[in-house]
Order: structure tokens, then C-alpha cells, then sequence
């Protein structure tokens, strides 16, 4: 048996019985910690955990863990991190004062990482996302959701699936895979934006999803894109096929998104930087859940998700990053802990229980994944000596997660 005991840990954190699959308002900034504890890993499962003077006295390897916190690794449920350049230009045409939908205009955004995604080659893709994946990885990401959408053609959108799907064969972490064929119209259907609408339905649901390469299926539903009408027609196509709704919703504008993605069960709607009562009170009666994407807000200089209010009402909210390469270029998770605190006004308590918890059940990956509880993927960080959990988004920009561990294995270390 491969065992691995983590000993003398300060305050192990976030942990729940496996039965509790979610944290919803008051419960995000209680939960439960264990002070002066241990954790024992046995074949990249968590076998074990408590007070360190109940702690097993030998396992196959020992970690010493004083003064240091440990928590489940961050489970980011919303990324584009399979993109062929990135787009620095844009970032200075934002600084001239151009906004995201002028730049879409004229043939930047998406649509400029459409048109280099389809000159790049599957390696080249692979090669770039995996260097991608250590990165995240090395500031505790350990669960990560991709989405395509880059592809913009039945070719290319299949192009970046099998990259995702070889990403999950080839490393060790949690890998979640999104079909995002709307993400944005192509030049090509610029004005018959019902025939890319059917190509989406004809063409490229059945295709990945008899090659089985995703799990989940989004549209880009907001203001200059997809309209509520046609996301219903390709929910309804990708229901079919078994895969999931999920949702880019209200991050342009309030135009139908979150009333879509309720209406047909999404597993969760994502950005919400323009969200009403009504809304809270409708995501409060459903499945739904709400995910914020604060680098992307920081990054467009767009208002802030009112991610306060949404815990005040009650609603289990997750954080993701966003990373992709003309809207939030990082998938640096601690800092958008960092954001969410400053700017969203959340405790951090409930930051930490966004990205982790909440944030593997935004992918579906609740069942396996984080939170400490007995029986789950060994899926851990471990910081630098800190005195509070406080310190992870109060410093940010510096990575306190010394050791990251992915389903048992030490996969990343900081001694610095």
C-alpha cells in the first residue's frame, strides 16, 4: 500500500463528510478546521484525518507540515487555457480605450484566436496547454475545467477536444472537457448567424460526442453574441447527446443568459457581472451554480459580480479564473481569492470554499473532489508557514501554496 502522512499540520481546513456536496451562504464561511492535526493518503485516496495525537505512527512517506495549513487544491471550473498565441495587442488597444465589443468588431477577440488556432497543430496545442497546466498547478490548481471554442469550425473545434482529452491521459490532474462551438460566429456566417447556429446542431455535437470529448456544453449567450433563442436550440441538440448545460451568462449585459441556463438545468452559469434581485432569487430556486470570474472584471475593467449579495441570499457561489488569452491571461487562482475578497467583499473562508467545493461542484467533480473528506481523491495544497488562512488572498500576487499533491502524488514544490 502507498501511504503518505502529513503530520503536525497547523489548521487542516475545509473539512466536510463526503455526503456534503456544496456550501450555501452562512455554511461558506463555517466550515469545519482542525487545529494541530494530520492526514494520511493511502493509494491517492484520503484515508484519514484528526488531532495529531491520534496520528498513524509510520507510513511510506512523512511530510512535516508545522506551522503550515493544508486544504483540498483548488478546483477551477472555468478556463480556455488550449489557445494557439496570446493577445498582447488587444491588451493595448484596451488601454487606448477601446472596448471588448469594438475590438470583437473588428476582427479581434475570439475570432483572432480562431484564426491562429487553425494554423496551429495538435502538438503545438498540447505542448503549450500542458506548460500551462504546471503552471496553474504549481499555485495549487488541481482540478481544471477547459473549454474549445477557439475552433469556430467542426475541424477546429474537434482539433482542440483531442488535445483536452490527451491533456487528461497525460497528466495527473482532474481534467474536465467543454464543448464551446459558440463561443462567437464566425467571419464566414457573419450574416447567417441561424446557419452556424444549425451547423453546431448538425454538425458538431454529434461528432464530439461520438468520439466521446466532452463532458459539458456551453454557449457564449450575451450581448452581441448567442441569443437566449438559439442557446435553447443547442442545449436542446447537446441534451441529446448527453451532454451537460453550462453557461457564459451576463457578462456584457442582461440579456437572457441566466434565465436560459435555469431553465435548462445548467450545472452552472458563469460571470454574472450584471446581475439583478431577480435573478439571485431565481438561481435560489434552482440547481444552478452562480460562478464569478473576478480576473476577467479586473482584466476588462467591468463592474464586479455582486458576489455579497448572492451569499446574503443565500446562494453557493463558486470562483474560477477564466484563463484565456484576451480576457483574464492567468490562471492564478490565489489571486483571484485575492480579488474576490477586495473587491467582491467576501470573507476569506468563503473565497477558499468557492474554489474548492464549490467550485468542483460547478464541474461535476463534487463526488471526488474539493473538500477533506474520507474517501476522495487525495487532491491537496500545503502553504508556506502562515499564521492565518487570511494570508492566502491578503498577500496578493506571492504564492503561499508550498506542495501541492494530486491524487496522491507530489506534483509541484516552492521551497523558495
Amino acid at each position: 500500500m502507498n501511504s503518505l502522512l502529513i503530520n503536525n499540520i497547523s489548521s487542516l481546513e475545509m473539512v466536510l463528510p463526503k455526503e456534503k456536496l456544496q456550501l450555501k451562504g452562512e455554511e461558506m464561511a463555517n466550515y469545519k478546521s482542525i487545529e494541530q492535526s494530520y492526514l494520511l493518503i493511502e493509494n491517492g485516496k484520503i484515508a484519514a484525518y484528526g488531532k495529531q495525537s491520534d496520528a498513524p505512527e509510520r507510513a511510506d512517506k512523512v511530510i512535516d507540515a508545522s506551522g503550515k495549513f493544508v486544504l483540498p487544491g483548488w478546483c477551477d471550473s472555468h478556463t480556455h487555457l488550449v489557445f494557439a498565441a496570446s493577445r498582447e495587442t488587444e491588451f493595448i488597444d484596451k488601454i487606448k480605450g477601446l472596448s471588448y465589443e469594438e475590438i470583437a468588431a473588428n476582427g479581434g477577440g475570439i475570432l483572432n484566436s480562431a484564426k491562429r488556432l487553425s494554423n496551429a497543430t495538435e502538438d503545438e496545442l498540447f505542448n503549450s496547454a500542458l506548460y500551462r497546466l504546471s503552471e496553474i498547478s504549481a499555485t495549487g490548481t488541481t482540478s481544471v475545467e477547459i473549454k474549445s471554442g477557439y475552433g469556430l469550425s467542426v475541424d477546429a473545434e474537434l482539433k482542440m477536444l483531442r488535445v483536452i482529452k490527451r491533456l487528461k491521459e497525460n497528466t495527473t490532474l482532474n481534467i474536465k472537457a467543454t464543448f464551446l462551438g459558440a463561443h462567437a460566429f464566425p467571419e464566414s456566417y457573419k450574416n447567417n448567424r441561424d446557419g452556424y447556429v444549425q451547423l453546431i446542431i448538425d454538425e458538431m455535437i454529434p461528432k464530439v460526442a461520438d468520439e466521446g470529448l466532452a463532458d459539458f456544453i456551453d454557449v457564449f449567450c450575451d450581448k452581441g453574441f448567442f441569443t437566449p433563442e438559439q442557446t435553447a436550440k443547442i442545449f436542446e441538440a447537446g441534451i441529446k447527446h448527453n451532454l451537460i448545460p453550462k453557461l457564459h451568462a451576463n457578462e456584457l449585459g442582461e440579456t437572457g443568459g441566466i434565465e436560459v441556463g435555469v431553465a435548462y438545468g445548467a450545472r452552472s452559469v458563469d460571470h454574472l457581472e450584471h446581475t439583478s434581485a431577480e435573478h439571485i432569487e431565481l438561481l435560489k430556486q434552482s440547481n444552478t451554480t452562480p460562478t464569478l470570474l473576478p480576473s476577467t472584471a479586473f482584466f476588462l475593467r467591468l463592474p464586479y459580480a455582486p458576489a455579497r449579495k448572492m451569499i446574503d441570499a443565500g446562494l453557493g457561489v463558486a470562483l474560477a479564473t477564466d484563463y484565456n488569452p484576451g480576457s483574464s491571461p492567468s490562471g492564478n487562482m490565489p489571486f483571484v481569492l485575492s480579488l474576490a475578497c477586495i473587491y467582491m467583499r467576501m470573507l476569506p473562508k468563503e473565497a477558499i470554499a468557492a474554489a474548492t467545493i464549490n467550485g468542483a461542484f460547478a464541474m461535476g467533480l463534487e463526488q471526488s473532489c474539493g473538500s477533506i473528506s474520507i474517501g476522495k481523491r487525495a487532491d491537496i495544497l500545503i502553504t508556506k508557514p502562515i499564521e492565518n488562512i487570511a494570508v492566502l488572498p491578503y498577500y496578493f500576487g506571492s504564492n503561499y501554496v508550498e506542495t501541492v499533491i494530486s491524487n496522491g502524488n507530489i506534483i509541484s514544490q516552492n521551497k523558495e
